[in-house]
């Protein structure tokens, strides 16, 4: 008995050691010994061939990744790359197909990364290991969130679009879609745009790229005046070559390959190339169309590289039957759910001297017939005092009104530096005269821009419609009324012409609210594939190829 109770006691001591060992385990683990302590020290350093080494922006993604996967190599299998691994290259380093640099993903650097490992190593180093898979880890996740939301937040270039609610865990993305899958590339694609629009660019980028190639660079010869069909020119040989390559002149034209006369076929295709570059299209060669024809066609690659990074940004909105308004093309699109376009027209938007017109995402809740013009405080300081300090009769003859905070009209002898001060507001009364027209669309928002018809329709006869003080003026309002408010019973196009032509101003809310965005694109490919290009007005290109040019990596 006394030895089954000595027994028992010496289990029990050494239990307690036991859990005594395990409880100081759990509480102060080992230190990664061998792998993991290259590993720890791999993500923890910019230390690397790398083209942009610097990865501080994706240190804590990759740092989860490592440590939901248990601190172990998620690309590399016994020394050898995985299945996925070599997809993975394959997408990355194919990067120019999306307008993206494969060099920005080491694509030139994977060759030589994949001769240390298996089988063209036989015994590989750890070290070589390790490295290779934290730097794809990187690399895989610029790529797909380049892919997915674009390089740079829109944010630091004043684009108000919200793209944190975009963004993907990159971590579980990789774990939970991208290492065991069977089709990496179809996994990935799943993160591109889905909007027909960008599929068209991808294409027109392709088909440039092969065009870049063909092309012999020539340059057509400045002219001493305009070029007028039948007028002589050496550069028409060039000019022919050219316009057959960009599909402006049909391929079966009956041109003269040597000859020296601007001949009717040439008109032609000159015109068309005008259309497509925003340009009125009278078939006559000046300064503007021989500029454009001049553009490089490696420039016009990039052009369409920018539109790409561009509709990486666009908000989810995007997908729900939008209007939207492309501020250096002067045109505005409504699209149906199927993203068709039910209604197209031409704009004026804001001139670049000042008066830009913003760049945002918003939702139309309101249509107003015969509206009230409340004159924002900038514009009353800048145009319209100076006009009334020389005219005192200004106010009355041009419609307006001075009211107070309530919107009372009032009558004030320091009218002015009330007016000045911010403490009276003008008004221009509904009618004739009224710089909003007969109706005013309404999508509240910070910067007070709005989109509404213009007692001045003549300006819509410039091809470069940059005019307003940031609204957005529009060629057929009567039309685009009609299409938001087709889900408002008894709003037909008679009754929308009469509520126009009224005495009295009404206010109509939409049953649904309809999303808005104002972009900006240079490039565009339309439902028939032509691509079309327009001037950087805003020199928003400019500064997006600047914030580009940074590298790795980019402010978030």
């Amino acid at each position: 008995m006394k030895t089954l109770t000595r027994a028992r006691a010496i289990l029990a001591l050494i239990a307690a050691g036991l859990l005594s060992g395990c409880s100081q385990t759990a509480k102060s683990p080992a230190p990664p010994t061998g792998g993991q302590a290259l590993l720890h020290k791999a993500i923890g350093s910019a230390d690397s061939d790398m083209r942009w080494p610097d990865f501080s922006d994706y240190t804590k993604s990759v740092k989860k990744f490592y440590e939901s996967n248990g601190s172990t190599l998620s690309w590399v299998k016994d020394g050898e790359p995985t299945t996925q691994a070599r997809q993975l290259i394959a997408l990355i380093t194919d990067a120019d197909r999306k307008g993206l640099s494969p060099d920005d993903y080491d694509g030139p650097r994977w060759s030589a990364r994949l001769a240390g490992l298996k089988p063209a190593t036989r015994q590989p180093a750890e070290a070589n290991a390790v490295k290779f898979d934290v730097e794809l880890t990187v690399c895989a996740m610029r790529y797909i969130s380049d892919l997915h939301i674009g390089k740079v937040n829109p944010k630091h270039l004043d684009f108000a679009f919200d793209e944190q609610s975009k963004k993907y865990d990159l971590s579980e993305f990789l774990k939970d879609r991208v290492v065991s899958a069977t089709d990496v590339a179809g996994v990935v694609a799943q993160v591109e745009p889905p909007y027909p629009g960008y599929r068209r660019a991808l294409q027109a980028l392709q088909n440039y790229t092969a065009m870049a190639k063909k092309d012999d660079g020539e340059l057509l010869p400045p002219l001493t005046k305009t070029l007028d069909p039948g007028g002589a020119y050496s550069g028409v040989p060039r000019l022919a070559r050219l316009l057959r390559l960009l599909g402006d002149l049909p391929a079966d034209a009956d041109v003269s390959a040597d000859g020296t006369i601007y001949e009717p076929a040439l008109v032609d295709s000159v015109k068309n190339f005008q259309r497509r570059h925003g340009h009125d299209p009278d078939g006559r060669i000046g300064v503007q169309t021989l500029a454009g024809l001049n553009v490089p066609l490696s420039s016009r690659m990039r052009q369409i590289q920018l539109t790409l990074e561009r509709w990486r940004w666009m908000p989810e909105a995007y997908q729900k039957a939008p209007i939207t308004v492309n501020i250096p093309e002067f045109r505005l699109r409504a699209y149906d759910k199927d993203f068709k376009v039910a209604v197209t027209m031409n704009v004026i938007v804001g001139n670049s001297y000042g008066h830009d017109t913003p760049v945002f995402a918003n939702s139309m809740s309101q249509v107003v017939f015969r509206p009230y013009w409340a004159v924002p405080l900038s514009i009353v300081r800048s145009d319209l005092i100076p006009q009334m300090l020389k005219d005192p009769n200004y106010v009355t003859k041009k419609g307006f009104e001075i009211v107070d905070s309530r919107q009372k009209v009032v009558v004030a002898k320091d009218a002015v530096s009330q007016l000045r001060a911010g403490k009276l507001f003008l008004r221009q009364i509904p009618g004739p005269m009224n710089a909003l027209g007969r109706v005013l669309f309404l999508f509240p928002n910070s910067y007070s821009v709005y989109m509404h018809d213009t007692p001045a329709p003549e300006f819509f006869a410039q091809s470069r419609r940059d005019f307003s003080h940031g609204c957005i003026r529009l060629e057929k309002p009567a039309e685009l009324a009609a299409w938001v408010l087709r889900d408002n019973p008894g709003w037909t196009p008679e009754r929308i012409q009469a509520a126009m032509s009224a005495s009295e101003t009404e206010r109509v809310n939409l049953t649904h609210p309809i999303p808005v965005l104002i972009v900006y694109l240079t490039s565009v490919v339309l439902e028939d594939g032509l691509v079309h290009f327009f001037d950087d007005i805003y020199k928003y290109d400019t500064a997006l190829q600047t914030a580009l040019a940074k590298g790795y990596p980019y402010p978030k």
